[in-house]
Formats: structure tokens, sequence, C-alpha cells
């Protein structure tokens, strides 16, 4: 009977704890801390409460600041607090991740009740190898539209914390910031507008608590319009109490419905809520019990902010005991006020160990009540059990540098900037920019940060020069040669509470760039600056980029060119010209991005396995060096260099703008395009026959050869010719002076490598060979060079143009490919071109700069089957343009039905893979591909090494440029260790979705 009696009294408690809250509260909240299995959570709560004595159940009261990067001085001082008083959480900050997990562990063993442990982990952890934060400041997450990566922001926060042992997490902040002078939120905020914040706290907050990690609310009553630095005065929040309630109180209403798990009080002047004055709302009764706990409902636990801070610890008052005046702290005075002020959770106290005999005395003088004592300390408890401190475990520090530095976390921090880059001024249309074929563009920056990477990113789209001058005249001056000026205006992004204006010097000669040119300013700053902007006239496009990190600088690029959308709004007003809720939207122009392959449905660590073969490729000496790069879905996901330019130790390393000699993709990359587009015109047709494109074909062998069969390899013709045999010595083996010079003159022009020229009219008379020479004894597929030499006649005369400038004007200067050219030496350094060969045959010299193929050599380095230098990612740029159905960058260059025309595989029941043109799967066992594309796919070849390659249905990109000739041909070692189908199939393994 006693037993039941108990039982029944203990679940009337239990039920009540639940779905109510304390006496005397206006509404029904339920409690954000109690666990799914409640009544055991209530059990252990007894039970652990019960067998603390006194001190331990007020040491559970304190979070004392540890630091994992202090020394074996600090660590031991915080064990002996731990141990000796009992303490029951800690708030960590600064230091590396393994050294506070192992500092962590070390003060769990030593605490009889298992520690809470806290950090300000706003924006994720900012212990991250490259010293940067996880992920954006609020203010920039404010900018996003879509709240669902914003709950997702919060549940990967949430996983690391919960991987570093951490329980409570000091975020969100859901101060509405409406004072742009404020000194301490800024940047901490979601933005000015009740609902945003709102919103965007709600989301943040479910996302981390649904990992398991609890949420804070801070800065209670709200911090968001103050001028004053907290850490350095009290600052003063002087709305009235009406305007408080529906805008500063706002959000906690709506978080604290929804399961807020804890509150965090500020120390701040509320005159229109606390009417003694000058006293800290930490302290007040009235705001934390009376507001907090009674008006709102709150029965989660309740922090101070840290009592070390100037606006509590300066305060001057009397007592609690009503006896002595104190200036604060003094002997735990300001910890015993805020306690009975409400609050739970003394945060970073200034002297614990006063602080708890303070209390203890005030136990003893009934100033401190068991109920009291037992709610608070309880309440600790409740949210030690939910977040698993019941069944401790150590942490693992196995992997956790990787584990806090997770790719899916990079893929996030992508995807927020993406969102939240906010374009606010868009005259005509400027961005994104098109027509790149116009644009004479430079970048100017501004500001006292690095604008390094943005400038980088700009130079993967177009041709953009870095301008600088020491003066404004000589600076206008340079600028002169340019039609489009990027102004980046780049301010650290250590920390949210770097400087952020611009200078006056800055604003000067920012008003004047824009006087006299096409302006894009791109701001990578707290929108605040903008209020610095007397006008904007002048600029045609302005940028918020909030933040100056390597990531908001690469998507800021991409968004200028187009490679992605334009989506954010701005979360706060700044000066005269620009609103909260501002923002301009675009959709992208399809031009390759730049990400990471978690982004793209891949793996980056089964990506690491392409470095493995790559750097055996170059140990192995079967190529000097490579360039790597692949793309899925728009976006190159991979782009690395292996080796050097050639073997020499003193040889330069391959580098991004490096550029080779692509060999025979110059079929797909010059020749086939202009074909493709001819075709479109109705100029020709696939069944067009030689004899029509070039009249002197009509009374030869090969008068009925086909546009189809000549680019399908199908049509007998021979597979190479050695043009430049006939053309040696017949003794000396070297070039007949008959055909050669040292010096050009006016019949010997064309240059075939350096101090190397030869007679004009030879080029007819290789023309004249391969008219006349014979087909092959039977129809079969045999890959041969020859189409393209009669192509590119066909061409240069239909158009009266040559070859090199045909491709150039209908193609590589609109797509931006513009390290994509014929005789690179005339535009690039030598240390940009990577030597081909050492040429002991021809030209006896080392071919650098000069197109390696002898036929395009003696067409003065422009074929159609060769002669195209080019780099990896100018590669991808035309390979994506034929995945996308012939668009890019805005521009319709081929109709889809033209891709579907040419990329179709004509003669594949005659055993004939070709596609017109491009190369395509093998219909066997062997060929060109690793075998596991689909027969979409298509690509191409390049005797020196090189090869592209496109799959319309993985979306996959694959570009692999080498000079395995160098120094000399000899045997393909690449080739035979198929060393370029393994990258292949290793990219398709590397596919996740």
């Amino acid at each position: 009977m006693v037993k039941a009696l108990f039982f029944m009294r203990y679940i009337f408690f239990l039920v009540t704890f639940i779905f109510t809250s304390f006496t005397g509260f206006s509404q029904t909240v339920s409690n954000p801390l109690l666990a799914k299995d409640a009544i055991k959570q209530q059990k252990w709560v007894d039970s652990v409460y019960i067998s603390m004595s006194l001190e331990e159940k007020i040491g559970q009261l304190f979070m004392v600041q540890a630091f994992s990067n202090k020394g074996l001085k600090h660590e031991n001082m915080i064990s002996q607090l731990v141990s000796n008083y009992g303490i029951g959480g800690i708030i960590f900050s600064k230091g590396d991740p393994l050294k506070q997990a192992r500092f962590n562990n070390e003060l769990q063993a030593v605490s009889k009740v298992p520690l809470l442990v806290g950090m300000d982990a706003e924006w994720g952890l900012s212990m991250r190898l490259d010293s940067t934060y996880a992920f954006p400041w609020n203010m920039t997450l404010g900018a996003i539209k879509d709240e669902k990566l914003v709950e997702k922001t919060g549940y990967q926060i949430g996983e690391h914390c919960k991987r570093l042992g951490v329980h409570f997490n000091f975020a969100p902040v859901v101060d509405i910031n409406t004072n742009p002078k404020n000194p301490i939120i800024g940047n901490r905020s979601f933005g000015e507008d009740r609902d945003n914040v709102t919103r965007k706290a709600l989301a943040f907050m479910k996302g981390m608590q649904s990992a398991g990690v609890l949420a804070n609310a801070k800065h209670f009553p709200g911090h968001g319009d103050t001028e004053s630095d907290s850490h350095k005065t009290l600052p003063t929040v002087s709305f009235d109490e009406k305007r408080i309630d529906s805008v500063e109180l706002y959000p906690y209403r709506k978080l604290i419905k929804e399961g807020l798990s804890s509150v965090m009080v500020a120390h701040l002047n509320v005159p229109s809520l606390e009417s003694r004055a000058g006293f800290p709302s930490s302290l007040s009764k009235h705001i934390v019990t009376d507001i907090l706990k009674e008006r709102l409902g709150f029965n989660g636990l309740i922090f101070t902010d840290a009592l070390t801070m100037k606006g509590a610890a300066d305060y001057v008052a009397k007592g609690v005991d009503g006896n002595t005046t104190h200036t604060m702290p003094k002997g735990g005075e300001i910890d015993l006020m805020a306690f009975l002020a409400g609050n739970d959770v003394m945060l970073m106290s200034e002297n614990p160990e006063k602080a708890i005999a303070r209390f203890v005395s005030a136990y003893s003088n009934n100033i401190i009540t068991e109920e009291r004592l037992s709610h608070s300390v309880k309440k600790i408890l409740q949210a030690k059990y939910k977040v698993g401190l019941n069944d401790y475990k150590p942490i693992d520090s196995k992997n956790i540098i990787s584990d806090l530095n997770r790719p899916i976390d990079d893929a996030l921090y992508e995807e927020l900037i993406e969102n939240a880059i906010t374009v606010l001024k868009n005259k005509s249309d400027i961005i994104p920019l098109q027509h790149l074929e116009t644009k004479k563009i430079a970048y100017v920056k501004l500001g006292d940060d690095s604008g390094r990477h943005f400038f980088k990113e700009l130079q993967k789209y177009a041709k953009v020069h870095e301008v600088s001058a020491n003066n404004l005249d000589e600076l206008l001056n340079k600028l002169k040669a340019y039609n489009t000026v990027i102004v980046g205006f780049h301010r650290s992004n250590e920390s949210p509470w770097k400087a952020y204006k611009f200078s006056d010097k800055e604003l000067v000669w920012l008003y004047e760039i824009a006087r006299t040119n096409t302006v894009i300013l791109d701001a990578f700053v707290k929108p605040y600056a903008l209020s610095d902007l007397k006008t904007i006239e002048n600029f045609e496009s302005i940028i918020m980029s909030y933040q100056n990190s390597k990531i908001a600088q690469q998507k800021s690029a991409q968004l200028i060119f187009g490679a992605i959308e334009a989506k954010g709004v701005l979360p706060v007003s700044s000066g005269e010209f620009f609103k909260e809720g501002d923002g301009i939207t675009f959709s992208s122009l399809s031009r390759l991005g730049y990400s990471i392959p978690e982004r793209v449905g891949m793996s980056s660590e089964k990506l690491k396995k392409l470095d493995s073969v790559a750097n055996h490729a170059v140990t192995e000496q079967m190529t000097p060096g490579i360039q790597l790069l692949v793309a899925r879905k728009g976006q190159v996901i991979y782009n690395k260099n292996f080796g050097k330019h050639t073997y020499q130790s003193k040889s330069e390393p391959v580098k991004f703008n490096d550029i080779y000699d692509v060999a025979s993709l110059t079929k797909i990359l010059a020749t086939l395009p202009l074909v493709m587009e001819l075709e479109e015109q109705g100029v020709v047709s696939l069944n067009s026959k030689l004899s029509e494109l070039l009249p002197e074909y009509k009374d030869s062998n090969k008068a009925d050869v086909t546009l189809k069969q000549m680019l399908s390899h199908y049509a007998r013709l021979k597979p190479w010719i050695p043009f430049y045999y006939a053309t040696l010595d017949s003794v000396t083996k070297k070039p007949d002076p008959k055909y050669y010079q040292k010096e050009p003159s006016q019949h010997f022009s064309i240059k075939v490598a350096k101090e190397l020229y030869m007679r004009n009219d030879y080029k007819d008379s290789i023309q004249d060979i391969i008219k006349e020479t014979d087909l092959l004894d039977r129809l079969r597929y045999r890959y041969s060079d020859l189409p393209y030499y009669i192509l590119k006649k066909f061409i240069e005369k239909h158009y009266d143009k040559p070859l090199d400038e045909l491709v150039q004007d209908h193609f590589y200067q609109s797509l931006g490919a513009n390290y994509t050219t014929y005789n690179p030496n005339n535009l690039f350094s030598g240390k940009n071109i990577v030597p081909t060969e050492i040429d002991d045959y021809y030209r006896y010299q080392e071919v650098h700069g000069y197109v390696h193929d002898m036929g395009a050599a003696m067409q003065g380095g422009v074929g159609g089957h060769a002669g195209i230098f080019s780099n990896a990612n100018d590669v991808a740029k035309i390979m994506q343009m034929y995945l996308q159905k012939g668009f890019y960058g805005g521009k319709r260059y081929f109709k889809p039905e033209t891709l579907d025309l040419f990329n179709t595989c004509y003669y594949c029941g005659d055993d004939n893979r070709r596609g017109v043109g491009f190369d395509k799967p093998q219909l066997g066992d062997v060929g060109p591909t690793c075998g596991c594309v689909s027969m979409m796919s298509f690509g191409h070849s390049g005797f020196t090494g090189t090869y592209a390659w496109a799959d319309p249905e993985t979306e996959i990109v694959y570009i692999f440029m080498a000079n395995r000739t160098y120094p000399h041909a000899g045997k393909n070692v690449l080739l035979r260790e198929n060393i370029r189908t393994e990258i292949q199939r290793l990219i398709y393994e590397a596919i996740e979705e």
C-alpha cells in the first residue's frame, strides 16, 4: 500500500513536471530537458542528487572556463577545481581538438558526476586544420532564403560538438541587430528582421538539437541595439517594454515553444525592464524569473553570460544580505545575485572557490533554500542525462582531426556561401558576364586582406589582369586599356569582429574608378560597409559576398561569370541605398563551376586513388608531368597537377596555366566544331561528297567519299603519310636546303620550328599527295589523319580565313578558352608551355612551343588534325559545351540535334565504334575507355598522351594532359599500362549516388 501510494505520487510529480511549468508561470510549456525515457531520467537525477554533499550540489551550478592550449599549470588548476569542488561543467575556449579531447577526458576522469561540456561554437569549431571556422557567420546565413540549409548547418555543427565531447553549444544568437554600430553582435546576428532571425535561429536550433547537442539562445533579453561592448562596459538597451516584447523577445517566444534547451542572459542595462539604474539584466530577478521563466514559460537551463565580463563585474551594489556595499565581484557575491535572480548556471565565475563558499554560507543562512537549490541542480542533472552523461564514455581521439574536417562540411559551407552571396545592383544585367570575346577585364584590389583566391578564380573564366598603382592617376591611366573593372574589397575574415569599413582614401579611389570605368564592386565584408557609400550612381553592379574566406572569394567569382545562380537577400539595411530584403536573382549561364566531389555525388576519399596512379606514371617516367581534371554535373571537382615539364631536376613543376600540345584532340577541339557549324548552316551535310566540298577531287579516287565516312574513319583513307620524310636530305636525313631555310624570306615563310622555315609552296604539295594517294585495298575501320588535312582546306576556303583565326573567333574567345591556341609561342612564355620532344629525326631540336606533329608543323603549326595547345581547364570547357548539347556560358553554339547527329556510331554494325569525328567506347573488350562508360559517351585521345572524354549519362568530363613523348616518343608505356583508362575506371568507382 505504501509502495503503491509512493508510486502514484511519483507519477503525479513526473507528469506535472513534464506538462507544466513552475508555480506562477503564465503559460504552459513542456520541459525541454526531459529525455524520452523520462522516468529513468528522473530516477537517475534523484539518485545522483541524493548522493552529493552540499558543496558538490552547489558545484554543479558552476561552469568554468578551460583552455587546451595554456599548458600544464592551467590544466592542473582546472582539474583541482573539478575534483575538489564538484564543478558541474566546463566551457572550452581556444586550442586544438586533440589537446581538448585529451584534457576533456582527464577532467571527466576526476569528476564524481560527469561534466556538462560547453563551447561557443556559433559557426562550428574554430579548430580546423586551416585555422578557419567550419561554417559562415550568422549574418551570412541570414542572407539565405532556404531555412533547410540553416537547419543542416545546425545539425552538422552539432555533430562536430558531439564528436569532441561537447554537450552544449552556446548558439544560436537570436539578437535582432538593428544597430550597425553594434561592436559585439554584428556578424553574429542573423539580421534585423525579427521573422527572418526567428526562422533562421529556429532552424539552427532544430538541426543542432536533433544531433543530440543542446542549443542556447542568447543574449536575453536582446543585445542587438547597443553601441557598447559588454566585455568592456555595461551596454544600454533603451527601448520601451512594448518594443522589447514585440521585437527582442519575439524569437525567444517562438524557440521556447519549439523546445529550446537553454538561454543565456546578457549583461545589459535595460531601464524599461529593470528600474534600478545600471543594474545588469543578468542579476535582475524581474528579467530572469518574472519575464523569462514566468511570462515566457521557459523551463530549460538558464545560463549567465560570462561573469568575468566588465558589464557585470564592475557593477556596484549592496550585497544580498543588505548589510555591506560591495564592488563586484567580491567573495562570490555577483554569482549569488545571479543565482537568486533565477539563473541556473554561473558561467565563468571570477573565483569559483569563493563563490561556492559564499553559496554554502547563503544556504546555511536560508538565503538559498533547499527548494531553490534542488530546482537548478536537478535541471542540470536532467540535461546531463539527456546528453547521455548517465552512460559517459571517454572521447576517442582516433581520427578526430579528419572527423572535424569532413568533406560533407566543406560541401555544406560551399552551398551556404552560394545561397548567401547577394547581388544588390545590376545595371543592364551586366552580370553574369557574357560575350567574353568583347571583354577586357581588370581586377583592382581594395582593403587590407588578400584577394588572391578571388583573382585566381576569375582567371579560370577569362583573361583578367590585376591592376595596381601607387597613386590614383596612375591607376586610372592603366585602367584605360580595359572595358570592365572588377573591384574586390577584401578585409580580414579571421573573426566576425574585424574591421570592415572603407577608408576615406579607398572611397575616393572607388568613386573615381567608377566615374571613368564600367565597374563591378564586390564587397567581402560585413554589409554595413556599404553604408559609407554616398552614391552608387556610377557602379554598374554591386555584390555583397559577406566574408573574405577562400570559398566566398571563389564562389563570388563563379557568380560573376554565371557558373552559379544569384540567390541571396540582404539581411540588414545598410545606408541610404540598401534595404533589408534587397537582392537581385538570376540563373546560371551553364559555365563550369568549381566545387568538391561530395557536392555532385562523388567521394573525395576514393578520388585520392587518382593521385596514386598519376604519381606512379610520373615516377616510372611514363610521362614527365600530368594535368588531371574531373568534372561532374557542371562542377570541376578534381583538378591536380603532377610532375614537371621534363625529367630534369630543375625543370618547371606543372602548373594549372601550363599548356600542352594536345595532338589529335585538335580534331574535336578545332576542326569538328567548325564542321558541325557548317552542317547546321546547311553548307554541308553528313552525306556531302568530297567532290562537292573540293572540286579538285571530282576526278580522284576519293570523289564519292562522304563527310560521314571520312570522319567515321571508314573511307579507305591511309592512316598517315610521312610528308616530312620527302623533304629530308637523302644522305644526312636532315632538312634539305631545297625546302628549308634558317631565316624567313618571301618564299620560305612557313615556320616549322625554331630557326627552320619551309618553302611556301610545299603546303600545296601536301594536298596534292593526299588527293593522289591510293585508297586502302578494302573497306574497314582505319583511323586516319587525312580527312582533317582535307577539311582544313575546305573550311579555310569557305571562310577565306585561316583555321587558327576561325576557331578563336567562333569558339575559344567566347568560351573563355584563353589558354587554347595554335602556335603558343606567339602568346605565352616558354615557362608556361610544356615541351613535347627532343626531335632527332626531322627538326633536330627540342620541340618546345611548336607542334609535335610533323604534318601540322609543315602547315605552319596549324593543322586540322593537330596543332592546338591547351590546358585541362580549357579543354574541359569545350567538352562541357558538348556535354550540354552545344550550350555554354549563355550562348548556344550548336543545336542539341547537331550533337546527336555527330555523336552517333553509324557503322557499329561493321565493327567500327567511331562517331562522326568523336571517338566512342569500344564494342568489345579492348578500346579507348575503361569499358565502364556509357555508350552515349564520346571523346578523343592524343599521341602526346592527352585524353578528353565526356559522358552524358553520368555527366562526367575527364581530361588528361601529358607529354609522354618527352624526351622521345618511343614506346607508349602510358598506353601500354592503361594509365588513362585506369584513372577513368577509378573516377567511375568514386560515384556514390
